[in-house]
């Protein structure tokens, strides 16, 4: 089946219908769309080795991540490459997974870049201030950074308001009257990441600016490792305290789960001594907790990939990462979890 047969079945030039399988950006949405639905039905493959002959291009995508973090162990993590894989897959784009030390003088993802194994790369968990952001720049190769970038980087990002997210958190349960003052304490802890990356810092910032906007101390701060058992110990040991915490933020699911883990064991997940919990993406899906714990949400695992996903293709296709760049809202959940302080 031929470019041609597509072309003349939808009234349009051999050319539109090649652009438009091949993402490019100067094809309209609506014909793309057309393109790609008629591509389906007549069961259309393009010859992939003739196309990259032509173009020079690999039709791969690296994703660098950090080696030393638990990622794997997050099904947030998880579930966003799934799904940047999948959607790539539907344009014949393979995604090389590519782990990576931040902290070395050399990175293993040069080596693929160089020998043009990858059209380009996707950096997820970004670092403040990040020195392969610029050296990537510099070396003019294309990547999609997840995560705010050095102010005036001219590159191509997404990332979520992470720093929105723990702020309205924050304001939430200082209106129910956590901001009380007891011995020159606020009672707002937060659970965060001990690391210095750009999402965790941002998440933690949030916190601190909504407490400093009511002249509230950060006395709460808990900085633990991502997995369920810092985030259980961390809230056991704020809980035998002489005067513990009456609202807990985690700033990752893993946190939160062992947190809600701690809460309930104790018996203050619920019931007239309970502490209010937020976790930040909400609890993972395989957590025993069957309560409907408050969460900052950003947005469905699919819609992130398939976002990531089109910006990537753009990217490949030439178009300026001036005008890739992303931010979205979270949204805060109160679920069961966020209720006034008790006496």
């Amino acid at each position: 089946m031929s470019l041609k047969a597509i072309a003349a079945e939808l009234g349009i030039s051999v050319t539109t219908v090649s652009r438009a399988l091949g993402g490019f950006s100067d094809v309209s949405a609506s014909t793309r769309a057309r393109v790609e639905a008629e591509a389906r039905r007549r069961g259309y493959r393009p010859n992939t080795l003739a196309r990259r002959l032509k173009t020079g291009k690999t039709d791969a995508v690296g994703l660098v991540f950090p080696e030393h973090a638990v990622l794997f162990s997050s099904s947030v993590f998880v579930d966003m490459v799934s799904c940047i894989s999948r959607e790539l897959a539907r344009h014949d784009i393979d995604l090389l997974l590519i782990a990576d030390d931040e902290r070395a003088d050399s990175h293993s993802y040069m080596r693929l870049v160089e020998s043009r194994r990858v059209d380009a790369l996707i950096v997820a968990h970004t670092m403040d201030n990040d020195p392969r952001l610029t050296h990537l720049q510099e070396a003019g190769i294309p990547f999609l950074a997840l995560g705010q970038v050095p102010s005036g980087l001219p590159c191509a990002w997404f990332d979520f308001d992470n720093h929105a997210g723990t702020w309205q958190a924050t304001q939430h349960l200082i209106a129910l009257g956590h901001q009380r003052i007891a011995l020159g304490h606020q009672r707002i802890a937060l659970l965060s990441e001990d690391n210095s990356r750009a999402y965790v810092t941002a998440r933690r910032q949030g916190w601190r600016d909504a407490l400093s906007e009511h002249g509230l101390p950060e006395t709460w701060l808990r900085r633990v490792s991502p997995t369920r058992r810092s985030g259980f110990q961390a809230v056991t040991e704020l809980m035998s305290l002489p005067l513990p915490p009456t609202a807990i933020i985690t700033d990752s699911d893993l946190i939160g789960d062992g947190a809600a883990m701690s809460l309930q064991l104790s018996g203050h997940l619920s019931g007239e001594d309970a502490v209010s919990l937020v976790v930040y993406d909400g609890l993972p899906q395989d957590s025993i907790i069957e309560q409907d714990v408050a969460a900052v949400l950003q947005s469905t695992r699919h819609r992130v990939g398939r976002q990531i996903a089109d910006m990537i293709r753009q990217l490949v296709t030439n178009v300026s990462p001036e005008m890739l760049q992303v931010l979205w809202q979270p949204e805060f959940h109160p679920g069961k979890t966020t209720l006034a302080p008790s006496a």
